[in-house]
């Protein structure tokens, strides 16, 4: 932008008392309310986070050249900020406010670094996973509203690793993708797949993000669970996984994704099931019935939890495309 056009506030004399809001004041001219109050807020933290620890240089310039690595390793099939928002709590902070449940709906949960968008259209039945070394598992699982309304036509985006705990694309010979799919919930709501039983596994670590977690003392395991995408006109977007029950990384997954509400126990497949899917008895089963809420349901609730929260905060606020902005009117 032309200096000339813009109107700069004199600043001079900065210190470590004044700096924080001579910032604020070269950023108040900003049009966008709402990304004028995400950078004071950010401002604030950071300059208050660097007085609060009295941050040397040392340590700045480290947690430079860490943010620099994490960019530098990041490529088309490797997402390392993805990884490193999930490894700090993040990721999940950030669905759980953007995404809020009523109770008896299915909980969101992250994302991860490794969805793709290259995954195959698949009828239902279909064979996920191509692994010989797998253990085969049948995936029974319905779609409903919150009234108990079957919901047909939902796009459901599905990915897991293989028996060695490694996705497609973390795999050199990769030539099409495998362990993942698209899949349309039918008429009654219900889609199935055959796809391998989960397995835990680590997250990559052989990068930043891996080197932080051994600084912290931290191992990179997740537990055992397969992931799921919803996504439907007129319904709020769900990213999920169902976790195996008993796993032993459940309680210490490294990225902080499983609830309660999200554990599966894993079953056998009976005589009649083998039957009607076309799989052999005694083969692994998981099952599990999904409850999508409406973007209104989610975007009224949303609204009211953010005004709440900024009321408990003492802060004097408005909406402004359905975000919280300072109300100065």
């Amino acid at each position: 932008m032309d200096p000339s056009l813009v109107k700069i506030p004199p600043m001079k004399d900065l210190t470590i008392d004044n700096i924080t809001e001579n910032v604020h004041k070269i950023n108040s001219q900003c049009p966008d309310p709402r990304l004028k109050y995400l950078m004071e807020r950010l401002v604030s933290h950071v300059h208050d986070f660097a007085r609060e620890t009295r941050l040397s240089h040392d340590e700045w310039m480290s947690a430079i050249l860490f943010l620099t690595a994490v960019g530098q390793i990041c490529s088309d099939v490797r997402q390392e900020f993805i990884l490193l928002s999930d490894i700090v709590g993040l990721s999940l902070l950030v669905d759980s406010i953007d995404h809020p449940k009523p109770p008896a709906s299915t909980e969101g949960t992250v994302l991860g670094p490794f969805h793709t968008h290259d995954a195959h259209e698949e009828p239902n039945g279909a064979v996920v996973h191509h692994d010989p070394q797998g253990e085969p598992c049948l995936v029974l699982c319905t779609v409903k509203d919150t009234n108990g309304k079957p919901i047909s036509g939902v796009k459901i985006d599905i990915w897991e690793t293989d028996s060695n705990g490694l996705y497609d694309v973390q795999r050199a010979d990769r030539k099409e993708p495998d362990g993942r799919a698209i899949m349309h919930s039918d008429d009654q709501g219900v889609f199935w797949f055959k796809a391998i039983k989960p397995v835990p596994y680590p997250i990559p670590h052989d990068g930043p993000v891996g080197k932080l977690l051994r600084l912290l003392k931290r191992h990179a395991y997740r537990p055992s669970h397969v992931h799921f995408m919803f996504d439907k006109p007129g319904y709020d977007h769900l990213i999920t996984a169902l976790y195996l029950r008993n796993d032993p990384y459940e309680t210490s997954d490294a990225v902080f994704g499983v609830k309660e509400s999200l554990l599966v126990d894993l079953q056998k497949v009976n005589k009649e099931q083998a039957q009607k899917y076309d799989v052999s008895a005694g083969t692994w089963l998981i099952t599990y019935d999904f409850v999508l809420i409406s973007e209104e349901e989610s975007r009224n609730l949303r609204e009211q939890k953010a005004m709440r929260a900024m009321e408990s905060q003492g802060r004097r606020m408005k909406l402004y495309n359905g975000l919280p902005v300072p109300d100065v009117d």
